[in-house]
C-alpha cells in the first residue's frame, strides 16, 4: 500500500478529532517507528509503499486514536529533556511543563558547582518521589553524573518501567518501593540525607476532571492523577514532613503543582519552615513549579 493513501485515510477519519496538523505529526511517528521512515522520505518519494503487515499496525494504530488512546501508548515510547523514554498504561506520560521542573533544579541549584565542591565520603544526594517512568530522576542523573539518585514510587509496574528507562538511558537510580503517605513522618534512611527532594504527585481534584480532555481522563493512570476536592495537598504535605526530616540543612525541596493551588502552596510550605519559598510560572504563565530550602 502507497504511504500517502495511508496518510490521507488516516486524515479522513482523525482531522475531525485532533486537527490536521496533529493527524500528521501522529502519522510521522508512526512510520518512522513501524517503518524508519521520516517525513522528508515521504516528501521526496511520493510513491513509497509498505508491505501488508505493516499495513495492520496501522490500522491498528488508527482504531486506537479514533478511541483517543495517546500516540506514546500505542508506540511504546517518548522524549523528556531530550531522552528517550518508554512509557505504558502503568505511568503517566510524561509532559512538557515537568521538562521546566526539572530545568529550575539544574539552573536554581547550580548543583554542578557544588558536586565539584563535595569532599570526602559526602555525597550530592538526589530524591525523587512518585518518579513513574523515572523521567525526572533519569533526567537528573544524566545531567548530574556524580549525583547519587534515588526514587520512590508506590506502584511496582511503575518501577518496573522506571528500571527500563535507567538502563535505556544507562544511569544508575535506587528505585524504591514505598508509599509516601505511609513514611512521611519518618527517615527513609537513617544515613542518607538530601540536598533535593523533588517531586510531581497527583494534584487534580475530582472537579477538575470535566476539564481533561478524554486522552488523558480514559487511559492515563488515575492513582498518578487525582486528589479527592476535599483535600487537594495531601501528597504535598506528606513531602513536605518527609522533607523536614530527610533533607540536609539548607536541602531543596521542589514540586510540580496544580495551577489553581499556588498560593496554597506557598502557605504549606511557610507552615514547615521552609525559607526562600519561590512559585514560578511555566511557559504558559501558569503556576505550575515551586521551590523551598530548610532552615
Amino acid at each position: 500500500m502507497k504511504l500517502k493513501d495511508l496518510k490521507q485515510k488516516f486524515h479522513e477519519h482523525l482531522d475531525a478529532i485532533y486537527g490536521k496538523e496533529e493527524v500528521q505529526t501522529f502519522f510521522f511517528m508512526l512510520t518512522e517507528y513501524y517503518n524508519a521512515i521520516k517525513r522528508i522520505d515521504l516528501a521526496l518519494n511520493t510513491e513509497l509503499t509498505i508491505e501488508d503487515d505493516f499495513v495492520l499496525k496501522y490500522e491498528s494504530a488508527l482504531k486506537a486514536l479514533k478511541n483517543h488512546e495517546p500516540i506514546q501508548y500505542i508506540i511504546g515510547q517518548t522524549e523528556f529533556y531530550g531522552l528517550p523514554f518508554y512509557v505504558n498504561k502503568n505511568t503517566l506520560i510524561p509532559r512538557p511543563e515537568t521538562e521546566e521542573l526539572v530545568e529550575l533544579i539544574l539552573s536554581n541549584t547550580n548543583a554542578n558547582s557544588q558536586l565539584e565542591n563535595i569532599e570526602g565520603n559526602n555525597q550530592f544526594n538526589i530524591l525523587d518521589i512518585g518518579t513513574g517512568t523515572g523521567c525526572i530522576a533519569i533526567s537528573l542523573a544524566k545531567q548530574l553524573p556524580n549525583a547519587n539518585v534515588s526514587a520512590i514510587d508506590v506502584s511496582a509496574k511503575a518501577l518496573e518501567m522506571a528500571n527500563k528507562n535507567a538502563q535505556l538511558n544507562q544511569v544508575d537510580i535506587n528505585f524504591i518501593e514505598n508509599d509516601i503517605l505511609k513514611i512521611c513522618n519518618s527517615e527513609l534512611d537513617s544515613a542518607t540525607k538530601f540536598d533535593i527532594i523533588v517531586s510531581n504527585p497527583p494534584y487534580v481534584r475530582q472537579l477538575e476532571k470535566q476539564q481533561m480532555q478524554d486522552n488523558v481522563l480514559n487511559h492515563e493512570p488515575h492513582l498518578a492523577l487525582f486528589v479527592e476536592d476535599e483535600n487537594p495537598l495531601i501528597f504535598y504535605r506528606a513531602i513536605t514532613q518527609f522533607a523536614t526530616i530527610n533533607l540536609k540543612p539548607n536541602g531543596e525541596l521542589y514540586f510540580e503543582i496544580n495551577e489553581y493551588l499556588g498560593k496554597e502552596m506557598m502557605a504549606l510550605l511557610e507552615e514547615f519552615g521552609f525559607k526562600n519559598i519561590k512559585l514560578k510560572q511555566d511557559l504558559f504563565g501558569k503556576d505550575r513549579m515551586i521551590c523551598g530550602v530548610l532552615k
